[in-house]
């Protein structure tokens, strides 16, 4: 028996008044998860422990099978397992976002999605006027990067806010708040005075693209604690492939093998098709594959409905079809993390449809792949984390 998650970030969310109350996944044409639905085993699954974040670092972390109220300490530090980044007991990590602010408001939390490359130049210039042997930034995948204080545990302590749940306010409300907030708020402040001027940002809004102008620090976290491995709590071989530092991160905590592939974006430019031959391709030798694709998400922090009914629609089209006609054994997960309702271009804590397909999975009554079909089975985990051991036995 083979194994495959499909993880498809933020797809779910609200039902939307222009659209009749409609959610982009009753919008999306999905015939093969539809097809799934009809064959195969659907309920809800409530990832996100209530008092929690509702970020894709607790909420994936429970579809994988692990507790965040175990095991989850912040974000930033499970990126940093990603990038290789070693966080030593005196040491805080945050992430560290490259934004838009605009007039004050938060213009884009992603820098209008820059790319890598132009990334890396302005976080360069960031690092060479403010870095030093306590303050460190490492370069990510396009907007995200990381900083690393050194003998300032305090700023753990200070609440902050992620930039995509502020898209088009006023940011001053939302910088680092109380206890450890000054430092933060220092190498914000310096961050928008190297940048503002910088030749790469001035080319950009000569072509008419958002600046990014300024750095924002959110997700503060300390060393992650040790967690058995994939292996070792569930006895299978585990590959997984992610176009984000998250996902790799909780991998690599997992002990599962990181597939590397080719054209794999958080975006709609990418390779679907590519992400989930080569996911199957792994589980040859290995026991289960873990596909995650970031691009829903991204549509519903940016309020595209276009964009996510379209995430939604090459998933089921280049994805999904692929599983449907694998030539052995296989038991297929596919479900979100989060919802990521267009309204609010952030993530709410609620319960998110999981569909189980395969052999040993019968239909218990669901015709389509969205969250009412989900909600009428009357099946919920309460406990998300609960949901792999009942996909894998």
């Amino acid at each position: 028996m083979k194994y495959c998650v499909l993880i498809t970030d933020g797809a779910s969310g609200w039902g939307l008044k222009e659209q009749g109350g409609k959610t982009a996944l009753e919008l999306a044409r999905t015939p093969n998860l539809d097809k799934m639905a009809k064959n195969g085993f659907m309920g809800q699954s409530a990832n996100v422990p209530p008092g929690m974040e509702p970020s894709s670092a607790c909420a994936c972390m429970s579809l994988l099978g692990y507790d965040p109220e175990i095991y989850y300490k912040g974000r930033a530090a499970i990126e940093a397992v990603s990038m290789g980044v070693d966080v030593a007991p005196d040491e805080v990590v945050f992430r560290c976002n490259l934004v838009s602010v605009i007039d004050g408001k938060m213009a884009s939390y992603s820098a209008g999605h820059i790319s890598s490359e132009e990334a890396a130049e302005l976080l360069e210039a960031v690092a060479k006027e403010l870095g030093s042997e306590r303050v460190k930034f490492y370069p990510g995948v396009n907007y995200r990067h990381l900083l690393k204080l050194k003998g300032m545990g305090d700023t753990a302590k200070a609440l902050c806010t992620p930039p995509h749940d502020i898209s088009d306010h006023e940011v001053s409300p939302y910088l680092p708040q109380g206890e450890g907030s000054l430092i933060l708020n220092q190498l914000i402040s310096s961050s928008q005075q190297i940048l503002k001027d910088h030749p790469l940002n001035l080319r950009r809004q000569s072509q008419g693209k958002l600046p990014a102008n300024s750095i924002w620090l959110f997700w503060g976290s300390g060393p992650i604690p040790p967690m058995p491995s994939f292996k070792k709590a569930y006895g299978l071989d585990a590959v997984l492939n992610s176009g984000v530092d998250l996902l790799r991160g909780l991998g690599i905590m997992m002990n599962m093998k990181i597939l590397e592939l080719n054209g794999i974006t958080d975006g709609l430019n990418n390779d679907f098709s590519g992400q989930m031959r080569g996911g199957l391709l792994a589980l040859g030798d290995n026991d289960l594959a873990v596909i995650h694709v970031e691009a829903p998400d991204e549509a519903g922090h940016a309020g595209s409905l276009a964009d996510k009914v379209k995430a939604i629609e090459l998933i089921d089209e280049l994805m999904v079809g692929q599983l449907l006609a694998y030539p052995g054994d296989i038991r297929v997960l596919v479900t979100p993390d989060h919802p990521t309702p267009l309204e609010l271009k952030t993530h709410v804590a609620e319960p998110v449809p999981f569909l189980m397909w395969g052999k040993g999975f019968a239909s218990n009554g669901a015709f389509r792949f969205t969250e009412k079909e989900a909600a009428k089975t009357g099946i919920i985990f309460e406990k998300g984390c609960n949901l792999m051991q009942t996909f894998l036995k």
